[in-house]
């Protein structure tokens, strides 16, 4: 036994790869994701794990709807460039206040932006802001292809929720659109699901600290089965300490007592930022 391992060691060390030929597989295994602000900045690869953290009513949530938008959009479509990823999307919304009038706008607004692009490279003469059928039809299709990598599932509370992580694991393995999920978002931190959550008293254990060790072991399930980037809010606790985007952007490092129940996850990136932080024009 002891001489198969030290073979498969030796058959180990003896692969000659150079220093571009391991950059090139890990970056083709890991591609970057560029995310828009003030996420961009962020060196992001599947696998990792973002905290955005902000007040409330701060854009958290339509940074997630921006990002979403950024995956599902393809790169090129019928010969037009629109830069997405073309992947699918599973957003948890533990909030259950998601806007999908808001998701719809952001989409369409790109579409049509890709479009007004394509035609002024193309040399076509600009109109008076009306479309024609063809044109109509053709955002049309590319916006229910884009929605059918848009997956969403409300959790009320914890056993919502953990079920429905094992529902994106389902997912994965099944793969949807023909790609698997890359970006798993969780709108509001399980920490903000009080005692009146049903799952608190019911049975051994049943206790905050449990149920959020239960998601852990859910989400490192997920990311081992297919590296995904996840994305999650949350509003600061009362003596965090608060920042901005532009600490972020500057690189400083933010030192915090961290005492979310994501704290065992230990996110890879923590963003704080306040709503004039959020671009309007990037919607």
């Amino acid at each position: 036994m002891a001489g198969e391992a030290g073979r498969d060691a030796r058959a180990w060390l003896a692969v000659n790869e150079t220093a571009v030929a391991f950059l090139s597989r890990s970056l083709s295994s890991r591609p970057p994701i560029t995310l828009p602000p003030p996420l961009h900045r962020a060196p992001l690869r599947p696998g990792n794990v973002v905290e955005i953290a902000g007040p409330s009513n701060s854009g958290k949530s339509h940074l997630l709807l921006m990002a979403a938008v950024q995956c599902i959009l393809p790169k090129e479509w019928e010969g037009i460039y629109f830069g997405g990823l073309g992947r699918a999307v599973m957003y948890l919304d533990l909030d259950c206040r998601f806007d999908v009038l808001r998701l719809v706008q952001i989409l369409r607004n790109r579409i049509a932006k890709g479009c007004r692009s394509a035609h002024l490279r193309n040399g076509d003469p600009e109109n008076d802001g009306t479309k024609d059928e063809f044109q109509c039809s053709l955002e049309n299709t590319l916006f229910s292809d884009c929605m059918q990598r848009f997956l969403y599932a409300r959790c009320c509370n914890s056993l919502e929720f953990i079920a429905a992580l094992k529902t994106v694991q389902s997912q994965s393995r099944r793969e949807v659109s023909g790609a698997g999920i890359y970006f798993v978002m969780i709108d509001r931190n399980l920490q903000h699901m009080g005692v009146e959550d049903p799952a608190f008293g019911k049975g051994k254990g049943r206790t905050l600290q449990s149920i959020t060790e239960s998601v852990v072991h859910e989400l490192r399930k997920l990311l081992q089965l297919q590296p995904a980037l996840v994305l999650v809010t949350k509003a600061p606790i009362y003596g965090e300490g608060t920042t901005t985007a532009n600490d972020f952007n500057r690189n400083e490092t933010v030192s915090h007592v961290q005492t979310s129940p994501m704290r065992a996850f230990q996110p890879d990136q923590r963003v704080y930022f306040s709503k004039a932080d959020v671009n309007p024009d990037t919607a």
